[in-house]
């Protein structure tokens, strides 16, 4: 069975022989072409700051990052093949939900709604302009289109139970609990609002290093995984299970969002140890802290009273345990005291390899030109 928390990095990542080096290639692809330039060299590939044209994807040197990309297109989905009549008829129901479900269903679709476009902003804005290889960029376009996919989810979770949208999507404004988060990322991303900001120093290698922790290690890596949690626990007690089912096919993206966003941070460590630094493992180290308590603080939010199986003082020691797995994916130490998780069905619900899916609604086969592997 698979351990969705934890997911498996490259083992064999290598070092490149230049770390610190300064870049010598135009690192957007759209600069001039240097007619006769010597061919590419795998020795030349870096993930920041490369020498090589990042417009020639071969020859591949993180072939990591290019299987990442071909399960991201083996895993194709669109919401719209999920059917919403059982929930909805659940929502109109006068005693279908409680108030408090109802509650967190709001909140849970008002953080993923406007977090989604958050997450694709980096990644077009930020991420992808100062990874320099192209091989991970490949991956980069498959998951931008991935967080578009999620975002018309959202769209068409909140159009077929005829929520208030304006509400739905302005939670992120609005709501405390939802809006701290959201700062707190954005805070992350405030090298988008300095054209002149390039990678190729240590503090600005160190400012880029920082964002990709944000993002996919806090960001998709910790504060989903409250929301996937609430919403599958409905899905095992037969409620709401069309969005239930959706959640489980974003959960199953986002494990490769993570998997890809660790292999990337730990390889810039490997060709960059000089980044690595003890005062810079402190700063991550308190970063994670900070979210799993602003994560604490929205499962307070979300359940003031809880319901039946699931309560903000288990999501709590919930986020406990994956801060602890991202530490150890960083090679950190842990943040927390040793905590069990709480929620051990959440493996059983990314196991899709099944003849139908898990809620038992309907056959699935959303797979194109592949076996499912999260190997």
């Amino acid at each position: 069975m698979l351990d969705w928390s934890e997911p498996k990095t490259n083992p064999a990542i290598a070092l490149n022989p230049t770390p610190g080096e300064a870049p010598a290639a135009d690192a957007t692809g759209l600069g001039e072409i240097e007619r006769g330039g010597a061919r590419v060299s795998v020795d030349d590939k870096r993930m920041i700051n490369a020498r090589a044209d990042v417009n020639q994807l071969l020859p591949l040197k993180y072939r990591w990052a290019w299987e990442k990309y071909l399960s991201g297109c083996n895993n194709h989905w669109m919401p719209t093949e999920v059917s919403m009549q059982a929930d909805i008829a659940l929502w109109k129901s006068r005693d279908g939900l409680t108030d408090d479900e109802r509650r967190m269903i709001k909140r849970n679709l008002g953080f993923f709604a406007a977090s989604e476009s958050l997450v694709a902003n980096n990644i077009v804005l930020a991420i992808y302009r100062h990874l320099t290889n192209p091989e991970c960029r490949q991956y980069l376009l498959r998951q931008a289109f991935e967080e578009a996919i999620h975002t018309h989810t959202f769209q068409y979770i909140v159009e077929s139970l005829s929520l208030d949208e304006g509400e739905l999507f302005n939670m992120y404004r609005e709501v405390p609990s939802i809006t701290d988060k959201a700062a707190w990322a954005l805070k992350h991303t405030q090298n988008l609002d300095n054209p002149d900001f390039r990678t190729g120093t240590p503090d600005a290698d160190q400012a880029f290093l920082r964002d990709l922790v944000a993002f996919y290690v806090i960001f998709e890596g910790m504060w989903f995984y409250t929301g996937f949690a609430q919403i599958l626990s409905l899905g095992r007690r037969n409620k709401m299970v069309g969005i239930a089912e959706q959640y489980q096919y974003i959960l199953r993206d986002e494990s490769i969002h993570l998997n890809f966003g660790i292999d990337v941070i730990n390889q810039i460590k490997l060709e960059n140890p000089h980044l690595w630094t003890s005062a810079f493992q402190d700063e991550v180290r308190g970063m994670i802290a900070e979210a799993a308590e602003l994560e604490s603080a929205y499962g307070r939010d979300t359940m003031p009273r809880g319901f039946l199986g699931l309560n903000a003082a288990l999501c709590e020691q919930y986020m406990h345990f994956i801060a602890n797995r991202r530490c150890a994916q960083l090679g950190l130490a842990p943040v927390f005291a040793e905590a069990e998780n709480p929620f051990p069905w959440m493996s059983e619900a990314m196991d899709l390899k099944k003849e139908k899916n898990f809620f038992e609604t309907r056959v699935i086969e959303y797979q194109n030109g592949g076996a499912l592997s999260w190997d």
